[in-house]
């Protein structure tokens, strides 16, 4: 008697509903048949109604538009009925005329819209009839009040499928996801197992690579021969770049007085000694080295030219460096054309010594094994990065993996009405 009243005080709940995993899609199928089978069983009888009621209705109109009305009816309903009635059986007819599919979903629709057209037709042309043809218009309006009460019924079965249908379709859905967020996961061990490797690979070049240049950098006999060469090429660029300072120093000097002179000779008319001047400018002024040969017969033309001006007071000399090119101008050319030569032989001697410092086997080497290096630090940085978004991917696709899975089984509960457990087996996120 105890446990009878402890039982119903505090009865058990019923045990879970257990379901394998990897049989969630099959399940879902099965019920879905199930919900089909009994839909096709409950519409079945609703449907035959509504086809009966169409064509009892397709008889009343039949029966209509052969009939002849009382003779003793008003005129004026006599002509009422003469106008009307053609329009309403042609409507009703258009209406019956349209077949119901044998599909429940498409008989539906071609039900509501038979059942529209005609609830329209006797609202229209059917209200001037029923004074006319009061029987048959009570019993068209009987058949239509049938067909509405059948299809009230199926839209109940059919909403209690799709229902069921929608819930079984997100089950499967969401069944999906989570199996593909599984198997997104396998194949993410495996990416992140071969960027591992190449990062461990390409580090492991790094190390070897630093190592040779550790070994480059203590090679003591390597590193003499490299800084010797280093050394001549430092040397030639000195005496090229002393060379280049005097050089550029005269003919910057002598441009500036041969500028006043171009104005003057230019103003005076005096066209052969403006192009001489002109010539000797923009021979002294090229970013190249020019020929020597044409640099000193450029200077002997604008030479005399500019003398002859200085000595009639017409440019006055305003510096130091001024007087000193301009009073000796024979020898100022003949420096102007020596430092040219010197430079030019200067230029060469400095790209002889730069090919034979970057062509010393331990200058390439060390150059080789420095592009390398950059290129696999580059390839480094692209790798790690890599590796940082497939487990930031990882973490937020494992977290979201528990809480699609609660909400599949949250579903299948609300479609067994009970408790779900799901059972254990190589697909189970559990």
């Amino acid at each position: 008697m105890y446990d009878f009243i402890k039982n119903l005080l505090n009865p058990k709940k019923p045990a879970p509903v257990v379901i394998a995993f990897n049989t969630i899609p099959a399940w879902a199928d099965e019920r879905e048949k199930n919900a089909r089978t009994a839909l096709e069983e409950a519409a079945k009888a609703p449907m035959q109604k509504i086809r009966n009621s169409a064509a009892q209705l397709q008889h009343i109109v039949n029966s209509i538009s052969s009939s002849e009305h009382d003779p003793v009816l008003h005129p004026k309903l006599k002509a009422v009925a003469k106008n009307s009635l053609p329009l309403y059986v042609k409507a009703m007819n258009a209406a019956l005329a349209k077949p119901l599919s044998d599909d429940i979903e498409e008989f539906y629709n071609n039900a509501v819209e038979c059942l529209k057209s005609c609830l329209n037709s006797n609202r229209g042309q059917g209200r001037y009839l029923q004074a006319v043809f009061p029987d048959e218009m009570k019993a068209v309006k009987m058949a239509i009040d049938a067909m509405g009460k059948e299809m009230n019924i199926l839209t109940a079965v059919l909403a209690t499928y799709q229902k069921q249908k929608a819930a079984l379709d997100a089950v499967s859905a969401l069944h999906h996801s989570v199996m593909d967020m599984q198997e997104d996961m396998e194949h993410s061990r495996e990416k992140e197992r071969r960027i591992t490797a190449r990062i461990s690979e390409i580090t492991s070049r790094i190390g070897a690579i630093e190592g040779e240049e550790t070994y480059l950098a203590s090679d003591a006999e390597g590193n003499r021969a490299v800084n010797e060469c280093s050394a001549a090429l430092a040397e030639k660029e000195k005496n090229r770049n002393d060379v280049t300072r005097n050089y550029a120093a005269l003919s910057m000097t002598a441009s500036h007085v041969f500028r006043k002179a171009e104005k003057i000779a230019a103003k005076q008319h005096h066209t052969a000694d403006a192009a001489s001047l002109s010539q000797a400018i923009e021979i002294l002024s090229y970013h190249d080295l020019p020929d020597p040969s044409g640099l000193s017969t450029a200077l002997a033309a604008a030479c005399p030219v500019a003398h002859r001006m200085i000595a009639a007071g017409e440019i006055p000399l305003k510096n130091r460096e001024e007087r000193e090119v301009f009073s000796d101008t024979n020898s100022f050319c003949t420096t102007v054309s020596e430092l040219c030569t010197e430079l030019a032989a200067c230029e060469e001697a400095c790209r002889d010594a730069e090919t034979l410092l970057s062509t010393h086997t331990r200058v390439v080497r060390a150059n080789s094994l420095m592009r390398e290096k950059t290129q696999l630090n580059n390839m480094l940085e692209k790798e790690r990065q890599l590796h940082r978004e497939l487990v930031q991917w990882k973490a937020r696709t494992t977290g979201k993996i528990p809480a699609v899975t609660e909400e599949l089984r949250k579903k299948i509960e609300g479609i067994v009405g009970g408790s779900v457990q799901f059972q254990a087996d190589t697909n189970a996120p559990v």
